[in-house]
Order: structure tokens, then C-alpha cells, then sequence
């Protein structure tokens, strides 16, 4: 009976330690999950970390890149309208200097007409010359030469050269009282200022 007590309890050690060992087992293997649940959850957390700073380096980065794009979008485009100015100002100007050197051609034929007294106007060398002035004069104006108005105009230092002053009766200061030379605008832009007298 003793011996049947002592199996008896030997078997109860043997289960009891079994059942430790079961669940010493079972609880290392708790640990063991959750020591991996704990480092996957740990290397997802710095993955997203990693992700969240390759993403903000990314979009600074990608900002960066958006700046630039704009930037050069819009040097273009100032290009582009600077260049269509400059192609636009060459056709508007490419007859400067031979305007220039017409002008001069005018001033004689003006000089030629005003010098003849009126019996000789009805001279045909003076219609002639009457005749060709005012076709230079056409010309002239349709490849956008134009005279610039100056007697009784108040004196423009854009238009206007003064070469004498002169205090006169009756008319305002800075008024343009005579033209030594008339002055020419071509597409807008003076080509020659007229040479003129001015009241002080």
C-alpha cells in the first residue's frame, strides 16, 4: 500500500512536473511571440519612420525639383517675349539708318523750295522738285517716318533739341517759338529731334 502511495505520488510529481514543464513551454512561447510581435511591430514602426523621413526628404526634395520647373517655365517665357520683342523691334527699326540719311535729302529739298521767290513757283523745275518732295514725304510715311510737331508745342526734351531761348512778348515760357531743323519719329521712336527756339 505504501509502495501504490508512493507511485501514486510519484505519478503526481511526474504530472505536476509535466504540467510545469507544459507550462513553462507554453509561456516561453508566449514570451517568444510577443518578443516577435514586439520586434516586427518595432521594425514596422522604424520602417514607417524611415518611409515618413524619405517622405519628407522626398517632398523637399520634390519641392525643390517644382521650384526649379516654375522658375525655368518662366525664364522661358520672359525669353520667349523678350526675343519676339527684339524680332519685332528689328523689323520695326531695320530702315533707321537709311531714314537717317533720307532726312537729309529732305531738308535740301525743302531748302531748294523755300529759297525761290514766288514769281518762280509757277517755274516747272520748282513744280518738279514740289512734285518729288512730296512723293519722298509718302515714302517716308508709309515705312513709319513721321514729322514731329513743333511750333507752338510746349518744348519736349524727348522731341525737341533747343538751341536758342529767347524772351518773348506774349507767349508762355518753354513754348517753341521757330524750327531751325524739323524733327522725325520712326514706329514711334525719335529718329532726329527737332532743332528749335524757345520763349523763356
Amino acid at each position: 500500500m505504501e509502495k501504490e502511495k508512493g507511485d501514486v505520488q510519484n505519478q503526481k510529481l511526474e504530472d505536476d512536473n509535466l504540467d510545469n514543464e507544459i507550462h513553462n513551454n507554453l509561456r516561453d512561447e508566449e514570451v517568444n511571440e510577443q518578443e516577435d510581435a514586439i520586434e516586427h511591430d518595432t521594425e514596422i514602426y522604424e520602417n514607417e519612420l524611415d518611409v515618413e523621413n524619405n517622405s519628407d526628404e522626398e517632398n523637399v526634395e520634390n519641392n525643390e525639383y517644382y521650384d526649379r520647373l516654375l522658375r525655368l517655365q518662366a525664364e522661358f517665357a520672359n525669353y520667349k517675349k523678350r526675343v519676339e520683342r527684339e524680332k519685332a523691334d528689328i523689323y520695326s527699326y531695320a530702315n533707321e539708318k537709311l531714314a537717317t540719311d533720307l532726312l537729309d535729302i529732305l531738308d535740301n529739298l525743302e531748302r531748294a523750295l523755300d529759297s525761290q521767290d514766288d514769281s518762280n513757283k509757277d517755274n516747272a523745275l520748282y513744280e518738279g522738285i514740289e512734285l518729288v518732295l512730296k512723293q519722298l514725304k509718302e515714302t517716308l510715311k508709309k515705312h513709319g517716318v513721321e514729322e514731329i510737331e513743333a511750333m507752338g508745342q510746349t518744348f519736349d526734351m524727348n522731341l525737341h533739341h533747343a538751341v536758342m531761348s529767347e524772351a518773348v512778348d506774349g507767349v508762355e515760357s518753354n513754348q517753341i517759338t521757330e524750327v531751325f531743323q524739323k524733327g522725325y519719329t520712326l514706329n514711334g521712336r525719335v529718329l532726329r529731334p527737332s532743332m528749335v527756339k524757345v520763349a523763356q
